[in-house]
């Protein structure tokens, strides 16, 4: 009762910048594994080598639309095996 509440932080848990109208254009690896639901390991296994991506020093960025791109290439040949 009759306390201040406390300002939401401007960061998320990682010490990022928290969720915002700033548009994400690209994913690390962790997190492009995490968009397509699959692990880091299989995403670098199987997915990666057929994947566009930004180099910048030892980072790489992998675009959100290169991964939208490899999920409709994906989704069209699984449904032509049906």
């Amino acid at each position: 009762m009759g306390g201040a509440e406390r300002p939401q932080s401007s960061t998320d848990h990682r010490g990022r910048p928290a969720a915002s109208s700033t548009p994400t254009l690209a994913l690390s690896r962790k997190d492009a594994a995490a968009a397509l639901g699959m692990s880091l390991r299989h995403f670098q296994r199987h997915v990666q080598p057929q994947l566009r991506c930004i180099h910048s020093g030892q980072l790489r960025l992998y675009p959100v639309a290169e991964l939208e791109r490899w999920t409709d290439a994906n989704i069209s040949s699984a449904l032509d095996k049906w």
